[in-house]
């Protein structure tokens, strides 16, 4: 395993490795987060984010800052980086439900309401610290052999790959993004407008778009 405290910060981050951190931190929350809500609510639903892949750009992102913040922070002890990876959780949380409220005008997380201020039900203080202990299991066990497995896999038919993958996920990014905000439109009652718009209603209207976004809730 990599000794890190050899490694420069400019040296350990590329555009290859910060990829792969997204696509793998994506898919893993899904099944973690689908196994999670088979062990509490004893069913099944698809926790994805996008329509394309059992993905999750949350996680996704979240796993590069934690990665990327937390990287910086290695040399501290494991106290300063549980702090650290409960305030970025937190805060990146929060900032992930202002951006779909905005966007979209749905929520996909309500918290109980808390003494957390401006924060109020976008975080909370238990999974805050579920995100704290997270970001030492990532920073400590999982990224360094993460890390490791990608630097030894970093040759042409990789690269390849992850430029495939990197263009599949931006198609699905659009295309998700695309049926959400039709969807927003729906509701205040606009017809389509062109022909994309029509697709979207035909092939994905709410009853299709429930399935994969179970726990959206409307802001009015």
């Amino acid at each position: 395993m990599k000794n890190y405290d050899n490694k420069s910060f400019k040296d350990e981050f590329n555009l290859y490795k910060l990829f792969w951190i997204l696509y793998i931190g994506g898919v893993a929350g899904v099944i973690v987060e689908t196994i999670w809500c088979i062990i509490t609510n004893g069913y099944f639903e698809y926790r994805t984010a996008l329509i394309l892949e059992p993905l999750n750009p949350v996680y996704g992102i979240g796993a590069i800052l934690i990665s990327i913040l937390l990287f910086k922070l290695r040399k501290y002890n494991n106290f300063v980086l549980y702090f650290a990876s409960f305030i970025i959780g937190g805060l990146f949380e929060s900032a992930c439900s202002v951006f779909q409220e905005t966007l979209f005008g749905t929520v996909s997380w309500m918290y109980k309401p808390s003494n957390l201020g401006i924060l109020q039900n976008r975080t909370s203080l238990i999974y805050c610290f579920f995100w704290g202990f997270l970001g030492i299991i990532w920073i400590r066990l999982i990224y360094p052999i993460l890390s490791e497995l990608l630097d030894k896999f970093s040759n042409k038919s990789t690269k390849i790959l992850t430029c495939t993958l990197a263009i599949i996920l931006t198609i699905d990014v659009v295309f998700s993004s695309g049926a959400l905000f039709r969807q927003k439109e729906r509701r205040n009652k606009i017809p389509p407008q062109n022909i994309i718009d029509t697709y979207y209603d035909i092939h994905f209207p709410d009853e299709v778009l429930k399935f994969f976004y179970h726990n959206i809730t409307v802001i009015d």
